[in-house]
């Protein structure tokens, strides 16, 4: 899955880093070596700190500081007990789901971690019911029951062999009932979890420290005492902190040309590192069916029709990212190439006839929305292409729009935004995970899509089959009601890519199956 051996690099001659000053925060003055914090950059800062109210990239800190029931250890691909000491469905249809937890469980400030504080965590996403929020995951549980203080029973209203994957994700992450109210977010700034790690300090936008909890109970090893994650506005000043030993490692945001760079003469003249590892983010665009004239299917498919995804994956990204054609990336079950089936490549000529034949004429008008801060510095320039390519067919008049995360959240949950884009780090390693999210009155897009045949008939079907290998059928039909519909357009398939500092190990392990880094697996060299 990895390649570490691409861009290995040695430079001629470097300071030690003993000898480096405090303010590059590499070093402390005589602290042991693995006592210092490993320095992680980011262009993905979390959007809150409540589990409840986060179906995001949020979820890279709650796996580091909060406690799932299940997660993935290193090398799994299907979820292992974590708070939990097993867990199993009790019956043959998949509709009641029984875990223990581990005993002595606690929070990280000593409280009692027990099945009442399970059943509080999920019963307060569903109350709290955030527009956009991880409610969604949620859709085939009936009610959670705390039979004993170590016992919690899910008693699902369908069968859903996927449930052990909902509760893997950071969602479902476990927290107090004494400082997370049952009916409102969490607005204080803090974290109580029982995760690896505890939250010693936060300051929005800017950084997290983590240091070890040394109260967690779980499968995760410790490999280092503490961590700190810093958050750049872009992929530039991320890569000159590392350059600058400012910081260690880089993870989620690295541009095209920064990957290039490292890949060539400027990482082999550096002590850095670049791995390789695949990718199932997926960047795709929604159509609001509100809008007038995104609204209107002739108008998405027309949309769909003139788009070249090649050519964004190669002048955009420079070949660092694929060109997708499916919800449902490559390598997954249900991946397939439906939109390249159905559109074939770009035509403007095929797009006119389509527009034509539902009485549209004249340039359609399109206002196309992204964020500054969330998916990479290359999205500006992405939503520029998207420009380019439309307004070259003759047939549209783009606007392009643009926000900070936090309020282009809540502009496209509210439906403000004709045609917005999106990326998709998958909550766990599975089609439904790229299909389910996106569908239904309750969605992770706050933009509601029916779709009664994939949510009455599809999905319902494939979840009663345990066999994931063997649902490809349900999600062939799934996509094509969705190319049809072409309310969804995906775009790309990312690769993972981790720059990392020569003395840092542990790298190539640290992605989990839905491509969150666990910190604990980091560590330098000398230290271990």
């Amino acid at each position: 899955m990895f390649n570490r051996n691409r861009c290995l690099r040695r430079m001629a001659a470097i300071a030690s880093l003993s000898s480096l000053v405090a303010g590059c925060g590499l070093v402390g003055p005589g602290a042991p070596d693995e006592k210092r914090p490993i320095l992680v950059g980011t262009t993905s800062a979390p959007s809150t700190l409540d589990p409840a109210a986060s179906w995001d990239s949020s979820w890279e800190l709650f796996r580091n500081v909060y406690q799932t029931l299940l997660s993935y250890p290193n090398g799994a691909t299907s979820p292992r007990p974590d708070a939990a000491e097993e867990c199993a469905f009790t019956d043959a249809s998949h509709q009641v789901y029984r875990c223990e937890l581990r005993e002595g469980l606690t929070f990280s400030d000593g409280g009692a971690l027990d099945a009442r504080a399970v059943k509080h965590s999920v019963d307060r996403i569903r109350t709290i019911g955030r527009n956009g929020g991880p409610a969604g995951l949620l859709g085939s549980l009936d009610r959670v029951r705390a039979p004993s203080e170590r016992e919690v029973v899910f008693h699902l209203n369908k069968p859903d062999a996927t449930f052990p994957f909902v509760l893997a994700t950071p969602a479902l992450s476990i927290v107090d009932p004494d400082t997370y109210p049952a009916d409102a977010v969490r607005e204080d700034g803090e974290i109580l979890g029982s995760g690896p790690y505890t939250l010693a300090s936060y300051e929005e936008g800017r950084q997290a420290e983590l240091v070890r909890n040394d109260r967690y109970k779980g499968f995760a090893e410790h490999r280092n005492e503490a961590v700190t994650i810093r958050y750049f506005r872009d992929s530039g000043s991320m890569v000159r902190a590392l350059r600058d030993q400012k910081i260690h490692v880089t993870y989620r945001g690295l541009a095209a040309d920064d990957i290039i760079a490292l890949q060539g003469t400027a990482g082999r003249d550096e002590e850095l590192q670049l791995i390789e590892g695949t990718g199932t983010d997926i960047s795709y665009l929604v159509f609001n069916p509100r809008d007038p004239w995104a609204g209107r299917k002739a108008v998405r498919r027309a949309v769909a029709q003139v788009v070249d995804r090649a050519a964004i994956a190669h002048k955009v990204y420079q070949d660092t990212v694929e060109p997708l054609y499916s919800m449902v990336p490559t390598g997954l079950t249900g991946h397939t190439t439906d939109f390249f089936d159905e559109y074939g490549d770009p035509s403007a000529a095929e797009a006119r006839a389509i527009l034509t034949r539902a009485g549209i004429t004249g340039p359609v008008p399109l206002t196309l929305w992204y964020t500054t801060d969330r998916y990479g510095s290359e999205t500006a320039a992405q939503f520029e292409e998207l420009e380019r390519q439309l307004e070259a067919s003759g047939l549209f008049r783009v606007t392009l729009r643009s926000s900070p995360w936090k309020t282009y959240v809540e502009g496209y949950q509210k439906g403000r935004y004709p045609v917005f884009g999106r990326g998709w780090f998958p909550d766990f390693p599975d089609a439904e995970n790229f299909i389910a999210p996106f569908v239904g009155e309750q969605n992770a897009l706050g933009t509601p899509y029916p779709a009664p045949e994939i949510t009455g008939d599809l999905l319902p079907r494939s979840r009663r089959v345990s066999d994931r290998a063997a649902v490809e059928e349900e999600f062939e039909e799934a996509q094509r009601i969705i190319v049809d519909d072409a309310r969804l357009l995906p775009l790309w398939q990312g690769k993972q890519y981790v720059a990392a500092s020569d003395d840092i190990s542990g790298a190539e392990r640290a992605l989990d199956p839905s491509t969150v880094m666990t910190m604990w697996e980091l560590h330098r060299k000398t230290s271990w």
